[in-house]
C-alpha cells in the first residue's frame, strides 16, 4: 500500500486538499481527528492530560478544552513535549490500525506535524506538502481562530518552518486561493499516485 504523508503549516489548506483527494475515492486518515478520539472521555489519554495539566484544561461537561490546552502548550515548549508524549503514541497506533482497515488504491495520512516529528516516519512512502505564503497563513489563522496577528505568528513560530517542510517534500501543492488550480493539481497528483501504486 502506497501511503502519502500530507502535511503543511497551519491554515495552509491541508483540510481542503484532503477533501479533494477523498472526493476522488482515496482513503484519508486524519491525525487531527484521531487526536480528538484519543482524548475523548473514556480513553486513558484524557485522564493523563488532566493529571499533567490540571482541571483547567477540562470543560464542565468532562471533555477536553482544546483551546485552553493549545494555549498552554504553545506558550511552554516543555508542556508541548509532555502533551506529545501522552498523545502521539496513541495517535500513531490508531492511525496504523485505521490504515490497515482502509484499503484503497493508495492512502493519504494527514499529519500536520509530520516534519516536526521527522518526515522519515515508518510507513510513509512520500511526503506531500500543502504550501502557501506565510502572510496568507497569518490572515487565515486570524480569520479562522479570531486571534491577533501576534497570536497567529506565535502559532506559526511553534511549527517547523516553511523551508523545512518544502525540503522534506516529494510533492508540493500551492494553495493560494485559486480553487480551480488546486483541484487540477490534486487530480494530476491522483493520476500520478495511482500509477506509482500500480507499479
Amino acid at each position: 500500500m502506497l501511503r502519502l504523508g500530507l502535511t503543511g503549516g497551519i491554515a495552509s489548506g491541508k483540510t481542503t486538499v484532503a477533501r479533494l483527494f477523498a472526493a476522488l475515492g482515496i482513503p484519508v486518515i486524519d491525525s487531527d481527528e484521531l487526536a480528538r478520539e484519543v482524548v475523548a472521555p473514556g480513553p486513558a489519554g484524557l485522564e493523563a492530560i488532566r493529571a499533567r495539566f490540571g482541571p483547567g484544561v477540562i470543560q464542565p461537561d468532562g471533555t477536553l478544552d482544546r483551546r485552553a490546552l493549545r494555549e498552554r502548550v504553545f506558550a511552554d515548549p516543555a508542556a508541548r513535549r509532555d502533551r506529545e508524549a501522552i498523545t502521539h503514541p496513541a495517535i500513531r497506533a490508531l492511525m496504523d490500525r485505521r490504515s490497515g482497515e482502509a484499503g484503497g488504491p493508495y492512502q493519504i495520512l494527514a499529519i500536520p506535524l509530520l516534519v516536526e516529528g521527522g518526515a522519515r516516519r515508518p510507513g510513509i512512502d512520500r511526503v506531500l506538502v500543502v504550501d502557501c505564503p506565510e502572510e496568507l497563513q497569518v490572515r487565515r489563522v486570524m480569520l479562522r481562530d479570531g486571534s491577533t496577528e501576534a497570536g497567529a505568528r506565535a502559532v506559526l513560530a511553534a511549527q517547523a518552518g516553511r523551508a523545512a517542510r518544502l525540503a522534506a517534500a516529494a510533492d508540493v501543492i500551492v494553495h493560494d486561493g485559486d480553487v480551480a488550480a488546486l483541484r487540477d493539481r490534486v487530480e494530476a497528483l491522483d493520476r500520478h499516485y495511482r500509477g506509482l501504486a500500480a507499479a
